[in-house]
């Protein structure tokens, strides 16, 4: 189960905010139950990566409950596009295997031809 904590990141194309916190809230838990809420929280904020654990450390004084952190992650991830990637994958790409040659250039002339061969 720490395994799954541990590889869990948190990617906006991929993830929703609520269900990944509360899942990482509860794998948490579940191994250290000693550990104190904050504790909690700032360990599953590790996971969203820089900008994006900004952003939601700034929207939420601490303690404050999870309640608070979905609230904020939610708003940050749907009205900006902190945490997301700038590329997009090239298997979104529905492209056919055909080769599309380039355009000519109308200014371009043709290459001579040597009429000596």
């Amino acid at each position: 189960m720490e395994n799954y904590f541990e590889e869990a990141i948190f990617k906006v194309e991929r993830d929703e905010p609520m269900s990944w916190l509360i899942k990482q809230k509860d794998r948490l838990t579940a191994l250290h139950l000693d550990m104190s809420e904050t504790m909690v929280h700032k360990r599953i904020l590790r996971k969203c990566g820089g900008d994006l654990e900004n952003a939601i450390r700034s929207r939420c004084i601490e303690p404050c409950s999870i309640g608070y952190y979905i609230n904020a992650m939610e708003d940050i991830t749907t009205t900006t596009k902190i945490g997301r990637n700038w590329y997009k994958h090239s298997r979104d790409n529905k492209t056919s295997g055909k080769h599309i040659p380039k355009p000519n250039k109308p200014h371009e002339k043709p290459p001579l031809k040597c009429h000596k061969c």
